[in-house]
């Protein structure tokens, strides 16, 4: 019979192992300054170039220790060599990760991109997505992540079918150029900007493309991108199930598509979410984690140190369901026991776990109070003075 405090020891190994090794992608623009609709907020110290957000992602890295890489936007990104982009990052600790392409900022996308009525506006926008791979290649990034404002505003104005047609052309078109081992990742979101009827607005249109096109083309779930009420982890579970979980864009929202810090609007969905990562086998590298988010109000660097805390404090308590007990629970029917073995585990205060992790890892146990004590804040302040700052669609 196993001693339960050796059992209970082997449990902790596992969870701080598990914590340690966690890898979380931070974005390149949520560096930069962002806004509402209304305004744009300008701050001291905000990037004014790739070379510079890379510098303030290192500093991420350094005092969170698990967010090695950077995902970079083109063209906000654009850069006339990409070999010296990633040796600088690699000199700075840390390495370029996922490619965004933008098609969606060119007055010639109004009325769509690659579902554009017109084969020479699509064509425009393929070659951006090739632009893109060929990114991919400079730098050894694995994936390329795929979002489409495309839609309608009105009933009539185009044809929906058709439109999906011309989305299954353009990916197909795109998932062939890929690499051997580069990824396709497609992003789905149920509105914004087009009001009507959106080209990929949920999962199950976002999963239906991606396994017509093969191995190599996985679902992106952005928590921020779905209808009030919805049930995301069971979204994640399902598509952990069939093997087309490629990644997250981890943000949290009040209404809309909002882009707050991860775990800051509804703690308890991203601790669901977590869960069913774990339970199906998801804190893999095969799982792309990565932050998206604007910070409008807040200072960038603590704002995404914060973030990344967040995830970790979900994933931490994911970690310690007694996942014995809950199945015990749910095959005898006991509903309240099962909600207990949940409750118990997201009610675990974790912090102190964490901060033991970061002491193993030879880190600071409080990554804010360290970024605060590093004066890079006011260093950037008053360095980074003239120039144009970076922010959308820079």
């Amino acid at each position: 019979m196993t001693d339960p405090s050796t059992a209970h020891a082997a449990v902790q190994t596992a969870v701080r192992t598990a914590l340690s090794t966690q890898r979380i992608e931070t974005p390149s623009w949520g560096y930069g300054n962002s806004g509402t609709r209304f305004k744009v907020f300008a701050q001291p110290g905000v990037p004014r170039d790739p070379w510079e957000k890379l510098a303030d992602a290192a500093k991420v890295h350094e005092f969170t220790g698990v967010a090695p890489s950077v995902a970079l936007h083109i063209p906000w990104d654009t850069v006339d060599d990409y070999a010296a982009l990633a040796k600088y990052a690699e000199e700075h600790g840390i390495a370029l990760g996922t490619v965004n392409a933008n098609v969606f900022q060119d007055d010639a996308f109004m009325l769509g991109s690659v579902t554009h009525p017109e084969a020479a506006v699509r064509r425009k926008a393929v070659d951006h997505l090739f632009a893109c791979v060929d990114v991919m290649d400079a730098i050894g990034s694995r994936d390329l992540k795929l979002w489409f404002s495309d839609g309608t505003n009105y009933p009539g104005q185009d044809d929906i079918r058709e439109r999906q047609d011309r989305l299954a052309e353009a990916l197909s078109t795109v998932y062939d150029r890929l690499g051997r081992d580069q990824r396709l990742l497609l992003e789905y979101k149920l509105f914004e900007p087009a009001f009507y009827s959106t080209d990929v607005p949920d999962w199950g249109t976002a999963y239906a493309h991606c396994l017509k096109l093969g191995d190599k083309a996985q679902v992106v779930v952005d928590t921020g991108h779905h209808a009030p009420g919805t049930n995301i982890e069971f979204i994640v579970a399902t598509l952990l199930r069939e093997g087309k979980l490629g990644a997250f864009d981890f943000n949290s929202r009040f209404y809309a598509d909002d882009d707050l810090m991860a775990g800051a609007a509804d703690p308890f969905q991203l601790f669901r979410i977590m869960y069913e990562v774990v339970r199906g086998g998801g804190l893999t590298p095969d799982i792309a984690f990565m932050l998206d988010q604007c910070h409008n109000i807040e200072a960038k660097i603590p704002a995404i140190i914060r973030s990344v805390m967040n995830v970790q404090e979900a994933t931490a308590k994911a970690l310690l369901v007694d996942r014995d007990a809950l199945a015990a629970a749910q095959r005898s029917g006991d509903v309240l026991d099962a909600n207990a073995v949940l409750m118990d585990a997201y009610n675990t205060d974790v912090r102190p776990l964490l901060a033991e992790v970061r002491e193993g890892m030879g880190l600071a146990p409080d990554p804010i109070a360290a970024y605060r004590r590093s004066g890079w804040q006011e260093h950037i302040a008053a360095a980074r003075v003239g120039g144009t700052q970076a922010g959308w669609g820079a």
